[in-house]
């Protein structure tokens, strides 16, 4: 494929934090960071700008630490505290893997992670780094959701790809109910008035509001990264 070719020149990537945790359900799965790696290796390879934002679920999830006594602007703090554990540890492995890679924090903590900006981080991605945006929006009572969605709309991105662990958007939950249907296309207006999960509201009507195309794909499988940067029609898009 040619660069003229590409579908995309720059993306804004969104893990789940859940997912890093793989079989374990808690804390970081070495063989799934690595194979994280790999697939965001070889994208970069096509010499696709990457920014990446990920959650903090695998270790802290702010709404459900109200359950023991933590209030929600507390919890929502340590949520994004969880987030700079694996944006460290994805730059850690990616720099690892000969990656040139950089985590900025919504919410100032050097040198741990220098602070974000817009400019500094549109000039790290024209220079070809992966660039990892934590700490979500920098404030409690927004989601990685929104705050995927928010930098995706900052750095310009054609695209934001949401990396979950089923294949799609379906008319309902596959693993609960077998007799689900995947949408290979859906707009933002299908979602509300079906009242599907495939984001929170915030963060869907700031994509909705900018035009900002999302890619809801099964991340956990090898190689689906690419296909979905090859333009290959796997998972569901959303779009106006």
């Amino acid at each position: 494929m040619t660069k003229q070719q590409k579908p995309y020149k720059r993306v804004l990537l969104k893990l789940s934090g859940e997912s890093l945790s793989a079989e374990t359900k808690h804390g970081i799965e070495a063989e799934r960071l690595q194979a994280y790696v790999n697939d965001i290796k070889e994208a970069q390879k096509m010499g696709i700008q990457i920014g990446i934002v990920i959650g903090g679920g695998n270790i802290f999830r702010g709404v459900s630490g109200t359950n023991t006594g933590i209030d929600r602007y507390s919890g929502d703090q340590m949520g994004m505290l969880a987030t700079v554990i694996n944006s460290l540890a994805l730059c850690s492995a990616l720099r690892a893997a000969g990656v040139e890679a950089d985590v900025l924090t919504a919410v100032r903590m050097e040198p741990i992670g220098e602070m974000y900006s817009k400019p500094k981080a549109m000039k790290l991605l024209k220079e070809g780094h992966v660039v990892i945006l934590s700490c979500g929006t920098g404030n409690p009572y927004f989601t990685t959701d929104t705050g995927a969605a928010l930098r995706s709309i900052e750095i310009e991105a054609d695209a934001m790809l949401k990396g979950t662990r089923v294949d799609g958007i379906y008319t309902a939950d596959p693993e609960k109910d077998p007799t689900a249907k995947k949408y290979n296309t859906i707009t933002y207006q299908e979602i509300y008035d079906k009242k599907l999960k495939v984001m929170d509201l915030t963060a869907s009507t700031l994509c909705q509001e900018n035009d900002m195309k999302i890619v809801v794909f099964d991340m956990d499988t090898p190689g689906n990264l690419l296909a979905v940067l090859k333009g290959e029609e796997i998972g569901t898009i959303v779009k106006n």
